[in-house]
């Protein structure tokens, strides 16, 4: 039947395949459980059906059964009253519901092997549903992990042959050169100062020196 169909195909899944093949693995996870829980419940309707049925088909069985015993004592009854025509009448009846028996015993067989057919596929799903919601949280982590170090590759490939790693360089090059000229010339600017007042106090020296030695000559 299509729902047993159904139910093997979705026990064969590998969850991993399935993830691994999915653009949108935490999506798929979410929908492999959804899928098993709705088969899961198709299933145990289906069982609980195909149970009612076999107990419907044992009742027919039996209730038939019961009416080859009855007709076969009534046919004993017939002959013990050396009533040979009603003994055969009874005796059609308790071939016909005879087989009639026999055929409900051959559905009886038949239903059994359906109902344990679908109670093997409700524990394979529920083994299978238990299985993926165990694994469900490890297997989106472990996701989110690939997601998180495939960004982290993307993002160092697109430094490409590290111009920005260059261009950077280049740049605290440039405001190195330049603090470097600002100093320069902060220190040329402060030479020229010193030079003057140098000259100034050398000038200074000389008038004094002049003014002694004109003194020392009367002058």
């Amino acid at each position: 039947m299509a729902l047993l169909e159904r139910v093997s195909t979705l026990v064969r899944a590998n969850l991993n395949d399935l993830i691994d093949k999915a653009e949108e693995p935490e999506k798929m996870i979410k929908q492999v459980i959804l899928d098993m829980q709705n088969q899961l419940l198709q299933v145990k309707t289906q069982v609980a059906i195909a149970i009612a049925d076999q107990h419907l088909l044992e009742k027919k069985q039996k209730e038939n059964e019961d009416k080859v015993a009855e007709w076969t004592r009534k046919a004993e009854l017939a002959v013990d009253k050396k009533q040979d025509d009603l003994a055969r009448a009874a005796l059609q009846r308790v071939e016909s519901y005879r087989e009639l028996s026999d055929s409900f015993a051959q559905q009886v067989t038949d239903q059994k092997a359906q109902v344990e057919n679908l109670k093997a596929a409700l524990r394979q799903l529920q083994q299978k549903l238990t299985e993926a919601e165990a694994r469900a949280d490890l297997l989106i982590a472990q996701q989110r992990r690939a997601r998180a170090v495939g960004k982290a590759s993307d993002a160092k490939m697109a430094m490409g042959d590290n111009s920005k790693a260059v261009t950077f360089d280049r740049m605290k090059r440039k405001v190195a050169h330049t603090e470097a000229v600002s100093q320069a010339k902060s220190e040329i600017a402060a030479d020229d100062v010193e030079d003057r007042l140098a000259a100034l106090e050398k000038e200074d020296r000389i008038e004094q020196l002049l003014a002694e030695m004109k003194t020392k000559r009367g002058a």
